[in-house]
């Protein structure tokens, strides 16, 4: 089993597909990856060689930030928005689209499940 940067890659997938398991990792910096220590990218991660598999960890070691350092710099950002007040940083806080999306209707993902909101009742003579 490929262990890179605390990622078990699943063996029956591809180079290219395995690699994007890791958090910080996409498509395209996986082929880049995999082109830089020179190892197919049809080759699947279980046929990779313990020396092939330590290139790549140590190429992503130094070159790449992924999983947590990652992670907590995209927070870092996100609350560094939040504590100057800015747009982006509010939409944050309140838990609503970031990036300009319509509100009216969808947008359920970042609203969460709907809440019913009963009608007004008429006052009777």
């Amino acid at each position: 089993m490929a262990r890179i940067a605390g990622i078990d890659l699943p063996r029956n997938k591809r180079g290219v597909v395995g690699l994007t398991y890791i958090y910080g990792i996409g498509s395209t910096t996986a082929k880049d990856i995999l082109e830089k220590v020179g190892i197919s990218q049809d080759v699947k991660v279980g046929e990779w060689s313990n020396d092939q598999v330590q290139n790549i960890a140590r190429l992503i070691q130094d070159e790449y930030k992924v999983e947590g350092e990652l992670r907590s710099e995209v927070q870092l950002s996100i609350k560094r928005l939040m504590d100057i007040a800015c747009f982006r940083g509010i939409r944050h806080r309140k838990g609503l689209p970031v990036r300009g999306q319509r509100t009216k209707t969808n947008a359920r993902t970042r609203k969460g499940k709907r809440k019913t909101v009963a009608n007004k009742k008429k006052a009777t003579k």
